[in-house]
């Protein structure tokens, strides 16, 4: 295990001792605001096939922990992608560890596009603009407004907190977290769950009930690569073996295929609690009763049922169609790219599935292939997570979800670290929260950032 110092604050001088219940005062506020404005002027666009350098970004985040009396270190398996991994030490040394993570990449933004600039930070009437403000560098700027806060007034958490700041998550996570679980294992000793993004977030379902889904489980990913074979020839005969057809007939099939439904735990816990919320009479809510539906009961849940719909089975859409060089040659081959997402338990499934769908004509393989993940919805972790959130909001209602899409958790999931989506925001009615990821106009209102170091201080020193 790393040694580990005692928690001191900014410049080394050990905090005044405050009562433990007290909430972050008003620097740790007006700081998570700067730091996420900082952060988002700090442009680290990942393009994919490593065109990125967050290391500006992670020396930032390290100048920071250090202030705060925290010794980061900074890791890099490519020059210029940079991870940052501080540990704070808990109260309770005999208590598993716990890890936060946030990645430091963002997707790309066309300027053009947007409001305002978005590498501009900008503030302006209540809200922080700029790309990464809701994904995730919003989190990021949190966590360090929270160990900041704690060295400031002398607090700790109960158990050791490890904080990751990571590269390449925007991409394969191989300069990121997967370069820190498989090569810096050592660094994440004692953890045994772990949060980070795209939960704990204000989902107005109507009717003026507000939701916080915590994401307790997300699909795998399984990037596809076809790859059809056929006979070349002039595109003036007749070829029944023509590899562009084969390739379309195969790309249909997958596209139009209606996957067998497949609940998991968590998925099921998010309707029997919706169900009840909703008060849902009309339609059979019981999964295992005969003749369940489960697109009628979404449809009785409104707004809520997109918490659950995209995860109540396998999906596989084609995205990319490559074939041919003129148009009077047939090519012997032709490729496609699909995206499939699985979901837990859904594997072996999803396999045979695509074996069928795809035919003799056409071969598929695996371009990039995460596993699907799930976490306990019963347990004090998660019991953590939602009194934290009802203590800042007691009339709104936590409660679990899969992730559609996945985090840099599966990575980590390798040091068997399970994993949860909890990044608190409590926003308005309206903002579309879901639609920001990678869209235009990302932003984050300033009081759901003040929201969010409440709640996730509160959580951290209670989990």
């Amino acid at each position: 295990m790393a040694e580990q110092h005692p928690l001191t604050g900014p410049g080394g001088a050990t905090g005044t001792a405050v009562p433990p219940d007290a909430e972050p005062g008003p620097q740790a506020l007006e700081e998570v605001v700067r730091f996420t404005s900082d952060l988002i002027r700090i442009d680290t666009t990942n393009r994919g096939g490593g065109q990125c350098r967050e290391r500006p970004a992670a020396e930032y985040v390290a100048e920071r922990l250090a202030d705060a009396g925290l010794e980061p270190t900074l890791l890099e398996r490519t020059e210029g992608r940079t991870n940052v991994v501080a540990r704070v030490p808990g109260t309770d040394p005999s208590a598993p560890a716990l890890l936060v993570h946030g990645h430091l990449d963002v997707v790309p933004a066309e300027a053009d596009d947007w409001s305002v600039h978005p590498f501009s930070g900008e503030v302006r009437d209540g809200v922080v603009w700029g790309r990464g403000a809701i994904d995730m560098k919003n989190m990021d700027a949190m966590v360090l407004a929270v160990v900041r806060e704690w060295a400031r007034t002398g607090r700790q958490p109960r158990r050791d907190v490890v904080l990751a700041f990571t590269a390449d998550e925007e991409a394969s996570a191989v300069d990121g977290s997967g370069f820190l679980a498989d090569h810096h294992p050592e660094l994440f000793e004692g953890c045994t769950e772990g949060v980070s993004e795209s939960g704990a977030f204000t989902f107005h379902a109507g009717g003026g009930r507000r939701l916080y889904p915590v994401a307790a489980g997300e699909r795998g990913t399984a990037w596809l690569r076809l790859t059809a074979h056929g006979r070349a020839g002039h595109g003036s005969k007749v070829n029944h073996a023509n590899a562009v057809t084969r390739l379309a007939a195969a790309v249909t099939r997958i596209g139009e295929y209606r996957w067998p439904l497949r609940l998991t735990p968590t998925v099921r816990a998010a309707l029997t609690e919706l169900a009840a919320l909703f008060e849902v009479t009309d339609v059979e809510t019981d999964p295992d009763a005969p003749g369940f539906d489960v697109d009628a009961l979404l449809e009785s849940l409104g707004p809520a049922a997109e918490l659950v719909r995209p995860t109540v089975r396998n999906s596989a859409n084609p995205t990319v169609l490559e074939a041919g060089y003129k148009v009077n040659v047939i090519p012997g081959t032709a490729l496609a790219q699909v995206d499939g997402r699985i979901v837990p338990g859904g594997e072996a499934e999803f396999t045979q599935t695509l074996d069928a769908l795809t035919g003799p004509d056409v071969s598929w393989e695996f371009a990039h292939r995460e596993p699907p993940l799930t976490a306990p919805v019963e347990g004090p972790t998660f019991a953590a997570m939602r009194a934290a959130l009802a203590h800042f909001d007691p009339t709104a209602h936590a409660v679990p979800y899969c992730m559609s899409g996945g985090t840099d958790a599966k990575q980590f999931s390798r040091l068997g670290i399970t994993g949860y989506g909890f990044s608190p925001l409590r926003l308005p009615e309206g903002f579309d929260y879901q639609a920001l990821f990678h869209g235009v106009d990302e932003r984050v209102p300033v009081d759901a950032l003040h929201f969010g170091v409440r709640v996730l201080d509160r959580f951290l020193r209670t989990a």
